[in-house]
């Protein structure tokens, strides 16, 4: 999984497979990538731009999505540093923490970044996009309300374009695996969790039953 956002922009790959979201683009136009752009509900990591005389013509908003981690990833760096005998680290015996891919929290984050966002670029006719790697979508559409998210639509101001890495010699290249759109309300929509209410309950009567104990019940004195 990346973890860093600037591993997607490799080749501005993600930006040429924008380039059918400038309906008002024409030749002889300058492509500008203008990064950080604040709107109403936040700033969108970068402006995919048609300018012609200076003048702007049309844009598409690109904001990108890696994973955010729970913990820290240091001792164990340091322990392999260790291990393969890199100098300065060979006495240093950092504690075991846990570490890993926050999955749900980025999940969350994201869609809700995006409902803020892309009210605005539905009121001004524009797309906005979302650059993710392809587990990342899966895993939206697994554990959130997607069955509407289809396409790609042209008319939808919301657009998904999950990516996967694919061996290249002796390392990886970006290839754009699959591409959705919604409209504003189906991101809305998309922050519905999947959940099933009797399971639901059947998870909390279980972690109330593992804490029963006299310690617990309530007496009237």
């Amino acid at each position: 999984m990346m973890i860093c956002p600037f591993r997607l922009l490799e080749r501005n790959q993600i930006f040429v497979d924008c380039l059918h979201l400038l309906s008002a683009h024409e030749p002889g136009n300058e492509l500008h990538i203008v990064p950080e752009v604040s709107v109403p509900g936040g700033s969108v990591d970068y402006f995919l731009t048609s300018v012609r005389n200076r003048q702007v013509v049309d844009f598409v908003g690109v904001e990108l999505q890696t994973m955010d981690t729970t913990g820290t990833v240091w001792p164990a760096r340091q322990r392999f540093l260790a291990r393969v005998g890199a100098r300065g680290v060979a006495d240093e015996r950092p504690p075991y923490r846990r570490y890993g891919m926050n999955w749900k929290m980025t999940a969350k984050t994201i869609l809700v970044q995006l409902h803020h966002k892309i009210q605005t670029f539905a009121a001004v006719n524009r797309h906005l996009v979302l650059v993710a790697q392809d587990d990342l979508l899966d895993y939206l559409r697994s554990n959130f309300e997607f069955s509407h998210v289809a396409g790609p639509t042209l008319s939808d101001a919301m657009h998904f374009h999950a990516y996967s890495l694919l061996a290249e010699g002796a390392g990886y290249a970006l290839n754009l695996k699959q591409r959705l759109s919604t409209d504003a309300d189906g991101v809305a929509a998309c922050l519905v969790l999947k959940a099933e209410p009797t399971l639901e309950l059947a998870q909390i009567v279980a972690q109330i039953e593992r804490k029963l104990s006299s310690a617990t019940l309530l007496e009237l004195r």
